[in-house]
């Protein structure tokens, strides 16, 4: 089996250049021709800023709404009370339950992919905050998860809104399509990615913003990317 794995791997990486680093539209061709596994594989971004997370203006953090999905069903959970319920439920939302959902979170029961709160339930969520942030699961009004129009948020998360935010070292790791995707839906997606980390950033970020960025599958090699080209997306 090991030897199998290796010979696929190495087959792989010939269709790379590892010297190189690839304008976007070369690298997702590359990517897409890399799907080797049974299952569909995520098509995943990964990207280094030059930013210091522990000051809270370059704390890079928010959300988009995929062009073309994320081709991943999401379960939603909600915590709302009174007519944000039945708005919840009306939207598609899996779970509104509040405090059964406290009850499961606390016993280490995660049964959900992403949390949608009013802001007066906020309160009730920092019983579990220990539990959700480090898992990237808190609500936040910078992600669209805090907020009174519960129907749009769980639509948008349901339709394939990925959250991002750098960790500790200035890294943003985020899955934002699936394998089978065509070539175009893949690019578009990554371009609106991009175009929405350029926005945000902070005036006091200095030098290079993206020092180094790649694309892969879930079980291919990554491939370099041209960080010049990528901060040109405006």
């Amino acid at each position: 089996m090991a030897k199998k794995i290796y010979k696929r791997t190495r087959t792989l990486l010939e269709k790379i250049d590892k010297t190189k680093s690839y304008g976007a539209d070369e690298a997702i061709d590359i990517v897409k021709s890399l799907k080797s596994a049974k299952f569909d594989e995520t098509f995943e971004v990964a990207l280094q800023l030059n930013v210091d997370p522990r000051h809270a203006d370059q704390m890079i953090r928010g959300s988009i709404v995929m062009p073309h999905g994320t081709g991943k069903k999401v379960t939603v959970a909600v915590f709302a009370k009174g007519d944000k319920v039945d708005e919840a439920k009306a939207a598609g939302a899996d779970l509104v339950d509040a405090d059964v959902l406290i009850e499961q979170i606390q016993a280490g029961e995660i049964n959900f992919d992403t949390v949608i709160a009013t802001p007066d339930m906020m309160g009730i969520l920092g019983k579990v905050a220990r539990v959700l942030g480090p898992k990237g699961l808190m609500p936040n009004p910078k992600t669209g998860t805090v907020t009174m129009d519960v129907a749009t948020a769980v639509k948008n998360a349901k339709s394939g809104q990925v959250n991002f935010r750098v960790d500790k070292k200035g890294n943003i790791h985020a899955g934002i399509g699936k394998a089978s995707f065509t070539i175009d839906q893949m690019k578009e997606n990554f371009r609106v990615l991009i175009e929405k980390i350029n926005k945000l950033k902070p005036a006091s970020a200095k030098g290079r913003y993206i020092k180094s960025a790649s694309v892969s599958l879930t079980m291919s090699p990554s491939v370099k990317l041209d960080t010049t080209e990528l901060m040109e997306m405006k």
